[in-house]
C-alpha cells in the first residue's frame, strides 16, 4: 500500500527540509479525529538537537570500526536510541509529507484517495510514538537515578497535627513500596508519645533506580482535614516535608565506581558520640550508642541511634550523612544551570510552595506541579493509588525538561 501510494507521487524534498506541522495545516479538519494531536511533533530546536547527536553517533561509530575504544563503544550505545528513532521519524514524516499532498490534490484517483485516507491515522499514531521517544531519549538521565532511595519525612507546619500527618505519609509510602515488591529497610524511626505521630523517619528502598522512580515525590505535602481534636468541625491545614535522596553505598567502592558527589574526607567530620534519648526502653540513657555526625565544610549533620551497635549506628549515619552532601551538591549544580537559564536564584521548594495537597472534604489529592487531581484520597493512602499520581508527575517532568532542552 505504502509503495503504491509513493508511486502515485514523487516528491524531490530532502528529508531534513520536513517540517511536519506547516504540513498538518494543509490537511482537510475532516481527517483529524478528536483525539489527534496536531503539534505532538519535534519543536526545530529538539530535531537540530537530535539530528547533531545522530551525527555525532556516525562519528563515533567510524571510529570504533577503525579502532575499538571502550569508551567509545558505550557513547555509541547512549547514542543509538536517538539515531534509531530520528530515522524512523523522518521517514514517518516523508510518508506524512506524501499524504499531505495526495490528500489536498482534488484530481486524485477516488482509490488512491482512499488509501492516503487509510494510511494517514495510522501515520500520525507513529509520529507521535516516535517523537516522544525522541524526546525521552534528549533528555539526560539524572546521574543519580539508578541507586537506591533514602527517603526521609519529618512534620512541618501544624503542631501535633503535622506529626500525625507525616506518619500517614510515612504509611502510605512504605506501603507503596511493599505494593510494587520493592524492599524497604528502616534507618532511623522516631514516633511522639503518643504513638499516633512522627518526629522523624528515614528509610531506605534498597532497589536499583528507587532514586530514579521516587525522587520527585520530594518537597512540602499540605494535608487539609478535620483534626480528631477539633470540636467545633473546623479544618486545619497541615504540612510535611518529604526529602528523596540517592542512597551511596558505606563501603567504598573501586576505583572509579563511586559517584564523586558522593566522597567525603573523614577528616572534615566531627563524629560525637552519646547516650540515647527518647522512648526505646531499659538501655535508653545508659549506653553510649548514639553517633552523630557533622560535615564541617557544608554544615550537613546526620544523628543515628536506632540500635545498641554504636558500630552498626555509625554505619547507618555515615550512609545517611553521604547521601545529604551528595544531595546537596546535586542542588546547588541545578541551582546554578537554572539560574543560568532562567535567572533563577534558587532550586527546591520552601514551605510556601506546596507541591501537593490532601483534602480530605473533597478526597481529592491534587499535585500543584502537574496539574493533576486524583479523586481517590484513601486509595493514595494506602499505596495503591499513588502510582498514577507518581505517572503523571514524570510526564510533566519530562515535559518540563523538554521545554528547558528546546529553550537552551
Amino acid at each position: 500500500m505504502k509503495q503504491l501510494l509513493r508511486q502515485s507521487l514523487r516528491l524531490n524534498t530532502c528529508q531534513r527540509c520536513i517540517s511536519l506541522p506547516p504540513l498538518l495545516a494543509f490537511i482537510p479538519k475532516r481527517y483529524f479525529q478528536a483525539s489527534d494531536s496536531r503539534s505532538e511533533t519535534l519543536t526545530p530546536a529538539l530535531l537540530r538537537h537530535a539530528r547533531t547527536l545522530s551525527d555525532k553517533h556516525a562519528e563515533l561509530n567510524k571510529k570504533l570500526q577503525d579502532n575499538f575504544d571502550g569508551k567509545i563503544a558505550r557513547r555509541v550505545g547512549e547514542l543509538s536510541t536517538v539515531n534509531n528513532a530520528l530515522k524512523e521519524y523522518e521517514e514517518a514524516t516523508n510518508n506524512m509529507q506524501e499524504l499531505v499532498a495526495m490528500l489536498n490534490d482534488k484530481s486524485l484517483d477516488p482509490e488512491l484517495c482512499a488509501l492516503a485516507e487509510e494510511d494517514f491515522s495510522s501515520t500520525i499514531t507513529t509520529i507521535t510514538a516516535l517523537t516522544a521517544k525522541i524526546q525521552q531519549a534528549l533528555v539526560p538521565t539524572h546521574p543519580f537515578a539508578h541507586l537506591p532511595a533514602l527517603l526521609e519525612i519529618r512534620p512541618g507546619t501544624g503542631g501535633s497535627e503535622a506529626a500525625i500527618f507525616a506518619n500517614d505519609l510515612w504509611r502510605m509510602y512504605t506501603a507503596y513500596c511493599t505494593i510494587r515488591g520493592w524492599p524497604v529497610s528502616v534507618v532511623s524511626v522516631q514516633y511522639t508519645d503518643g504513638g499516633d505521630g512522627l518526629i522523624e523517619g528515614i528509610f531506605e528502598v534498597t532497589m536499583d533506580g528507587a532514586y530514579g522512580e521516587l525522587r520527585l515525590e520530594a518537597g512540602v505535602h499540605r494535608v487539609q482535614r478535620i483534626p480528631a481534636t477539633e470540636t467545633k468541625g473546623r479544618v486545619h491545614t497541615s504540612t510535611a516535608i518529604v526529602m528523596v535522596l540517592p542512597s551511596f553505598p558505606s563501603s567504598e567502592l573501586a576505583e572509579g565506581e563511586e559517584d564523586p558527589d558522593s566522597i567525603i574526607d573523614m577528616k572534615d567530620v566531627r563524629v560525637d558520640i552519646m547516650r540515647a534519648r527518647g522512648a526505646g526502653g531499659q538501655h535508653v540513657n545508659t549506653t553510649d550508642s548514639a553517633v552523630r555526625m557533622t560535615h564541617i565544610p557544608t554544615g550537613t549533620v546526620a544523628a543515628i541511634q536506632d540500635t545498641r551497635s554504636q558500630h552498626k549506628n555509625r554505619e547507618k549515619c555515615l550512609q545517611v550523612l553521604k547521601s545529604r552532601i551528595a544531595q546537596k551538591r546535586r542542588d546547588e549544580k541545578e541551582a546554578e544551570e537554572l539560574a543560568m537559564r532562567r535567572g533563577a536564584a534558587k532550586v527546591g521548594a520552601g514551605r510556601s510552595d506546596k507541591m501537593r495537597t490532601y483534602n480530605y472534604s473533597q478526597n481529592r489529592v491534587t499535585d500543584h506541579r502537574a496539574g493533576y487531581s486524583l479523586h481517590d484520597l484513601p486509595g493514595c493512602m494506602e499505596g495503591e493509588g499513588l502510582e498514577k499520581l507518581i505517572e503523571e508527575v514524570k510526564k510533566w517532568k519530562m515535559s518540563s525538561d523538554v521545554e528547558m532542552l528546546a529553550e537552551a
